[in-house]
């Protein structure tokens, strides 16, 4: 299949991405881009970005990144093989997300050499389900985010937290505006722990979806402050939050080799099924 004559370019190509990913996100119950390619495309279109977009399908690379979706009724046609042609003539290391773990990913992962190396869960909880009590160590305060005052704290914290997690320990100043800047966005619901004299502990930075779905949307704990038991703690304020927002479900997303983290999940009610599993492929 050639994809030449068939390429869209500037508006006409970010309306073709925008209807193909409403067609995935009806089909298959997952948006195919995960939230930073969205940010991405919301503030800078497509600057600095290689794409190749067709009317039913798209592959967008960056930054050693892939992003390769074909509309529900494309696939099996070679559309995607024939993006992926594209997007990967030239050389070096690309990684790439097939969310939810999808037949057709895996298979098209094999045929051009790609290997998964990291599965993501999803984890889910009703807010019927009771908490148990929140016990906040003593000296410790769980409060709302402050505005500026506390910006370069949480950057700090975060980068502490996260240093080796290729995404999340990338965030800078940015990033964290951009996020701020959406509407689901609240600062009560941006927990911070502190100690007596004010400095950040960890935190808790909770989204609420729409009226039925909240998500525990990262959780960081300082390495200074870590063995205190404030990841539960940071955890639970965060859940209790958004089940007295009213939310019916709330989810989450952690590395499937994270077992701590996992199990303190488990013990606060969540669950997971194997089709709520996201896989990384890298091609060498």
């Amino acid at each position: 299949m050639f994809l030449t004559a068939d390429l869209l370019t500037g508006d006409a190509a970010l309306a073709a991405i925008d209807s193909v990913r409403r067609a995935c996100r009806r089909t298959d119950g997952a948006d195919p881009l995960d939230e930073a390619a969205s940010l991405r495309l919301k503030h800078r279109g497509l600057d600095g970005i290689q794409a190749w977009v067709t009317a039913d399908g798209f592959a967008l690379r960056y930054d050693d990144s892939l992003d390769l979706v074909v509309s529900p009724d494309r696939r099996g046609a070679g559309l995607g093989q024939a993006l992926a042609s594209a997007a990967l003539t030239a050389d070096g290391p690309v990684t790439a997300w097939s969310h939810g773990d999808h037949p057709a990913a895996r298979t098209l992962a094999g045929r051009l050499g790609a290997t998964a190396v990291r599965e993501l869960w999803v984890m889910r909880r009703s807010t019927a389900v009771p908490l148990p009590p929140l016990e906040v160590p003593a000296g410790v305060t769980v409060t709302g985010f402050r505005g500026d005052v506390d910006v370069d704290r949480l950057l700090a914290v975060n980068a502490a937290a996260f240093a080796s997690h290729p995404e999340q320990g990338a965030l800078d100043r940015a990033g964290l505006e951009e996020r701020m800047a959406e509407s689901w966005f609240d600062p009560a619901g941006l927990l911070m722990a502190r100690d007596p004299d004010g400095a950040l502990l960890g935190f808790h930075w909770t989204k609420r979806h729409d009226e039925d779905n909240g998500e525990v949307y990262v959780v960081g704990v300082s390495p200074d402050a870590q063995g205190r038991g404030l990841g539960r703690v940071l955890t639970l304020a965060g859940l209790r939050h958004l089940a007295r927002t009213g939310v019916a479900e709330i989810h989450l997303y952690v590395e499937a080799d994270n077992a701590p983290a996992r199990a303190v999940y488990e013990g606060l009610g969540f669950t997971h099924s194997g089709g709520d599993t996201h896989v990384q492929y890298v091609r060498p």
